[in-house]
């Protein structure tokens, strides 16, 4: 069997989205562009700014979250857009009371989430168990999601939720998801 000849030898070939991300990682001038300091300042800034939280209600703090992207508190001015598909969604808001029967739910929905994904545990209950402390209720929803900010009150109002979103967009302004990849430490 001939071994064919590649008229193309050295020719980057875009047919694949593969192909595209093999020049870009392969690449020593995205190298540099990564590492700047104002280019990781743009893409953290970029990602805090436009938060697509999930409307996933469970309780009583629901209502609160509702009112938050109201036009009295109107969460739409800070780039928080609520979406009703895990998949279009980057931020999960555990509001209210997560029990055991739920529990699974909320794990496969986080799981259908994209990367970067955060979530908001909102009130007493999904924080830890609230007044609930039996055999049903899941005491904290960080035994079943990894959650990055806790916003406290049964139920807390929507001033507290903002606040909130505030402390996510300051944690992911602060983050360094490159550094963390170059490392390996993240996936």
């Amino acid at each position: 069997m001939v071994a064919e000849k590649k008229t193309h030898e050295g020719v980057a070939q875009f047919t694949t989205l593969e192909s595209i991300f093999e020049v870009m990682r392969d690449n020593p001038i995205m190298d540099l562009v990564r590492e700047n300091p104002v280019t990781r300042h743009v893409v953290n800034w970029g990602r805090a700014s436009s938060l697509w939280p999930m409307s996933f209600c469970l309780a009583c703090c629901a209502i609160e979250m509702i009112c938050a992207a109201c036009s009295r508190y109107d969460l739409d001015r800070m780039g928080s857009i609520f979406r009703v598909s895990p998949r279009q969604a980057d931020v999960m808001i555990v509001a209210g009371t997560m029990t055991k029967k739920i529990a699974p739910t909320v794990k496969i929905l986080f799981d259908q989430m994209p990367e970067p994904r955060w979530v908001i545990a909102q009130g007493g209950c999904a924080s830890a168990g609230g007044p609930y402390n039996t055999y049903a209720v899941v005491q904290g929803a960080d035994l079943v999601v990894p959650v990055d900010v806790y916003v406290p009150g049964c139920p807390p109002r929507p001033e507290a939720l903002l606040f909130g979103f505030l402390q996510l967009q300051e944690k992911i302004k602060r983050e360094q998801p490159l550094l963390l990849k170059k490392r390996g430490l993240s996936e």
